[in-house]
Protein backbone atom coordinates (compact mmCIF):
# COMPACT_ATOMS: atom_id res chain seq x y z
CA UNK A 1 0.00 0.00 0.00
CA UNK A 2 1.20 3.50 -0.73
CA UNK A 3 1.34 6.21 1.89
CA UNK A 4 -1.56 8.08 0.29
CA UNK A 5 -3.81 5.06 0.86
CA UNK A 6 -3.93 3.94 -2.77
CA UNK A 7 -3.24 0.32 -3.51
CA UNK A 8 -0.17 -0.57 -5.49
CA UNK A 9 -0.80 -3.89 -7.10
CA UNK A 10 2.73 -4.60 -8.22
CA UNK A 11 4.53 -7.86 -7.69
CA UNK A 12 7.44 -7.82 -5.30
CA UNK A 13 10.95 -8.76 -6.38
CA UNK A 14 11.56 -12.46 -6.29
CA UNK A 15 8.09 -13.54 -7.41
CA UNK A 16 8.25 -17.14 -8.52
CA UNK A 17 6.70 -18.49 -11.68
CA UNK A 18 4.22 -20.50 -9.57
CA UNK A 19 2.71 -17.27 -8.25
CA UNK A 20 1.63 -16.07 -11.68
CA UNK A 21 -1.62 -17.14 -13.35
CA UNK A 22 0.05 -17.79 -16.68
CA UNK A 23 3.63 -18.89 -15.97
CA UNK A 24 4.74 -18.69 -19.61
CA UNK A 25 3.71 -15.02 -19.86
CA UNK A 26 5.37 -13.69 -16.71
CA UNK A 27 4.41 -10.91 -14.38
CA UNK A 28 2.71 -7.68 -15.37
CA UNK A 29 2.70 -4.69 -13.03
CA UNK A 30 -0.64 -3.07 -12.44
CA UNK A 31 -1.57 0.02 -10.50
CA UNK A 32 -5.17 0.64 -9.61
CA UNK A 33 -6.92 3.58 -8.05
CA UNK A 34 -9.78 2.27 -5.98
CA UNK A 35 -12.41 4.00 -3.87
CA UNK A 36 -11.45 4.27 -0.22
CA UNK A 37 -14.34 2.00 0.78
CA UNK A 38 -12.91 -0.84 -1.35
CA UNK A 39 -9.41 -0.29 0.02
CA UNK A 40 -10.72 -0.35 3.59
CA UNK A 41 -12.69 -3.53 2.91
CA UNK A 42 -9.67 -5.15 1.26
CA UNK A 43 -7.45 -4.31 4.24
CA UNK A 44 -10.04 -5.67 6.67
CA UNK A 45 -10.42 -8.88 4.66
CA UNK A 46 -6.65 -9.43 4.51
CA UNK A 47 -6.31 -8.81 8.26
CA UNK A 48 -9.02 -11.40 8.96
CA UNK A 49 -7.64 -13.92 6.45
CA UNK A 50 -3.85 -14.11 6.84
CA UNK A 51 -3.50 -16.66 4.03
CA UNK A 52 -4.64 -13.95 1.57
CA UNK A 53 -2.66 -10.94 0.41
CA UNK A 54 -3.49 -8.04 -1.91
CA UNK A 55 -2.08 -9.88 -4.92
CA UNK A 56 -4.07 -13.06 -4.40
CA UNK A 57 -7.22 -11.05 -3.65
CA UNK A 58 -6.85 -8.94 -6.77
CA UNK A 59 -6.11 -11.98 -8.96
CA UNK A 60 -9.15 -13.83 -7.59
CA UNK A 61 -11.40 -10.78 -8.02
CA UNK A 62 -10.27 -10.08 -11.59
CA UNK A 63 -10.41 -13.72 -12.63
CA UNK A 64 -13.82 -14.11 -10.96
CA UNK A 65 -15.18 -11.08 -12.79
CA UNK A 66 -13.93 -12.39 -16.13
CA UNK A 67 -15.28 -15.89 -15.53
CA UNK A 68 -18.69 -14.57 -14.43
CA UNK A 69 -18.89 -12.35 -17.51
CA UNK A 70 -18.29 -15.07 -20.05
CA UNK A 71 -14.52 -15.21 -20.50
CA UNK A 72 -14.17 -18.78 -21.68
CA UNK A 73 -10.41 -18.96 -21.27
CA UNK A 74 -9.25 -22.10 -19.54
CA UNK A 75 -6.26 -20.23 -18.07
CA UNK A 76 -8.49 -17.55 -16.52
CA UNK A 77 -10.77 -20.21 -15.02
CA UNK A 78 -7.73 -22.08 -13.68
CA UNK A 79 -6.43 -18.85 -12.11
CA UNK A 80 -9.80 -18.18 -10.49
CA UNK A 81 -10.01 -21.67 -9.03
CA UNK A 82 -6.37 -21.71 -7.92
CA UNK A 83 -6.88 -18.55 -5.88
CA UNK A 84 -10.09 -19.81 -4.31
CA UNK A 85 -8.79 -23.32 -3.59
CA UNK A 86 -5.00 -23.03 -3.15
CA UNK A 87 -4.66 -26.52 -1.66
CA UNK A 88 -5.84 -28.21 -4.87
CA UNK A 89 -2.70 -29.38 -6.65
CA UNK A 90 -4.47 -29.62 -10.02
CA UNK A 91 -4.79 -25.79 -10.18
CA UNK A 92 -1.36 -24.82 -8.81
CA UNK A 93 0.00 -23.88 -12.23
CA UNK A 94 -1.87 -20.59 -11.93
CA UNK A 95 -0.23 -19.45 -8.71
Amino acid sequence: MRRDGQAELEPQLGVTREQVCEPSVGVVSLRAEVPEALLTAMRAFIEQHPNWDQYRLFQAALAGFLVQHGMGSREVTRCYLANLFPSQSSWKSCR
